[in-house]
């Protein structure tokens, strides 16, 4: 590798004993790449197959990759842990700055241990690790913790601060980590396994500069990449409306989940549109680190003082397909209005807004159906559509406030484990569904995926490509898995899954070598079903199987553009996608 590169070393932090150290690990990094690659090897490291998510000896790894802060849109930090929420893989990625930032402090990863005594913030530099008192922390939002740390630690160079709300302090199993106010370590619970630490929040500063091994190729390569990634079609249409422009063609094909699927269309979706939030409430855009394409969209919400009139509060609130599906058509809202005040008071918890909307729409049936009360609800009446009752419910959800909010607090599947309601749970290996119920394509993906992601596979986009009568279960799941094993490599890089079209395996070869990575297509491929057999074998020393998945009954009862899916078909893909798995040849 070359010399003076930040991506061959590993801190480690031991939060018991408030002590860390460096080690530079080369070959960690040549065999694994880094990202997705790295953070799986030393999570197979790090963490016991015997222990619980809340125990100390639960790691925290961070992981970036030889393109972050080289290439344009290689912006994100992947994240490893033993989930809270299905006590499985927790993986969870992140743009913003975080990954620039830890990678100009010179580290390609950070391994957490233990467990503080008492909150703590953790301050990163080159110079290592600072351990700050957060108990005047403990209890504050998440917007409350970002301003004082930002007023308390000032500085100069690339800064990022990663922090928790209240969700993740009372362990509520899918809390989130913010970053840079706008984006998200989302999905499986890294909130909550910060708040076992006692870890309030994490701050990145780098200063340092980025090696490449030949200058003149590395801007030709640049070049080339960025004038690739502004021609592509699909991304323009992210830079103008961002990714609630899937709300109306998901919508017209018959896929928009609406009210606890029960049905897949929303007769008020023009209405929570991606367009209608561009002319009626965009304030502006941003872009992480890194990244020419600015796909944050940020809504600005203007709310009255209270006996002020024509006094407004302004308040910025970012917006994309999944939190608008979960808390918009999932719940029946359609006010765009509405869907923002909602996803203010979640990311100011700390929450995952799509497992959060999810769960809150089968709370909703559960209570129509008679099976929670009032007196669980704490006198709440919660109906589809209504917002100010789901406001109310959700700092109930976040501090656990009785029994039935601290089920609602670990998930759908536990929640309809405890109360009942198991048919209209929507979850998969205990994640709560995303926002695609376009065929059998998506619901494999979440159902397979090693984080039951629709990121995972992308399952969604082959059935709008394909017709029922292209698809059969042997083929889907080579489809799915050939994907998947690609995305292990994009995300070893680290770059956003937006880049896709352009970070083909040759690409990412040559941006490779350029950091002194020696691949040919061949080997990435033969890597990246390595490491996807790597985090399925972690899952599975846990016991987890294919087999044995819960198939949601919704799935099956309501019409997907590709007619009622049958679970023989499902199960089918699943044992296909199995022997893949156990048979893949690495």
């Amino acid at each position: 590798m070359l010399a003076n590169d930040p991506l061959k070393r590993v801190l480690y932090i031991d939060l018991s004993t408030k002590r860390f150290w460096v080690t530079e690990r080369p070959e960690l990094f040549i065999q694994n790449i880094g990202g997705t690659g790295v953070a799986s090897a030393l999570l197979e490291e790090e963490c016991p197959p015997e222990i619980e998510p809340a125990d100390p000896k639960n790691p925290i790894i961070f992981a970036v990759g030889p393109a972050n802060g080289l290439f344009p849109i290689a912006s994100k930090t992947v994240s490893m842990f033993l989930s809270p929420h299905n006590k499985l893989l927790g993986e969870s990625h992140a743009g913003g700055r975080s990954a620039l930032a830890l990678r100009l402090a010179g580290y390609g990863a950070v391994v957490i241990r233990g467990k503080s005594d008492f909150p703590v913030y953790l301050v990163i530099d080159s110079q290592g690790v600072k351990f700050r008192d957060a108990r005047g922390l403990w209890g504050l939002t998440v917007s409350e913790t970002g301003r004082f740390i930002r007023e308390r630690e000032g500085g100069s160079g690339l800064r990022s601060i990663l922090r928790i709300g209240p969700a993740g302090e009372a362990g509520c199993t899918y809390a989130c980590v913010v970053t840079e106010t706008y984006r998200h370590f989302g999905r499986l619970g890294l909130g909550a396994a910060f708040g076992y630490k006692k870890l309030k929040a994490i701050v990145i500063v780098g200063k340092r500069a980025l090696p490449v091994n030949d200058r003149k190729l590395y801007k030709e390569t640049y070049d080339e990449i960025l004038k690739r990634l502004q021609e592509a079609p699909s991304l323009r249409k992210y830079h103008d409306i961002g990714t609630a422009v899937n709300v109306l063609p998901l919508n017209k094909l018959g896929a928009l989940p609406t009210r606890n699927l029960r049905s897949t269309r929303f007769e008020e979706a023009e209405k929570i549109s991606g367009e209608y939030f561009a002319e009626n409430l965009l304030g502006r855009r941003l872009a992480c680190a890194h990244c020419p394409m600015a796909c944050i969209h940020l809504a600005a919400l203007r709310t009255p003082y209270e006996d002020e009139p024509y006094f407004y509060k302004t308040t910025f609130i970012s917006y994309d397909y999944e939190p608008i599906y979960a808390n918009g058509s999932m719940l029946g809202i359609g006010s765009a209005e509405g869907i923002l005040r909602l996803l203010d008071a979640i990311d100011n918890l700390g929450l995952d807004a799509m497992s959060t909307g999810v769960v809150q729409a089968w709370a909703t049936e559960a209570f129509e159906r008679g099976l929670v009360s009032e007196k669980d609800t704490l006198g709440l009446k919660p109906r589809f559509g209504d917002v100010e009752t789901y406001l109310k419910m959700l700092p109930l959800l976040a501090q656990k406030a009785n029994e039935f909010y601290a089920a609602l607090a670990s998930g759908v599947d536990y929640a309809s484990q405890k109360y009942g309601g198991q048919d209209f749970a929507l979850a998969f290996g205990g994640n709560e569904m995303p926002g695609y119920h376009t065929g059998y394509g998506a619901h494999v993906t979440h159902l397979t995926g090693s984080r039951h992601s629709h990121l995972d596979s992308a399952g969604y986009s082959y059935d709008q490509k394909l017709s029922p009568e292209e698809i059969t279960p042997e083929s889907l799941a080579q489809k799915l898995f050939e994907e998947e094993v690609y995305r292990q490599i994009l995300s070893s890089a680290v770059c956003c899954f937006f880049g896709r079209s352009v970070y083909d395996y040759e690409t990412l070869a040559q941006c490779f070598r350029l950091s002194d990575f020696d691949y040919s297509v061949e080997d990435l491929k033969l890597l990246g079903e390595k490491i996807l057999k790597r985090k399925y074998f972690f899952k599975k020393k846990r016991g987890f199987a294919l087999k044995k998945l819960k198939i949601p009954k919704r799935i099956l009862e309501t019409v997907s553009p590709h007619g009622k899916l049958e679970e023989a078909f499902l199960r089918k893909a699943l044992s296909a996608y199995e022997r893949l798995l156990e048979d893949s040849g690495t």
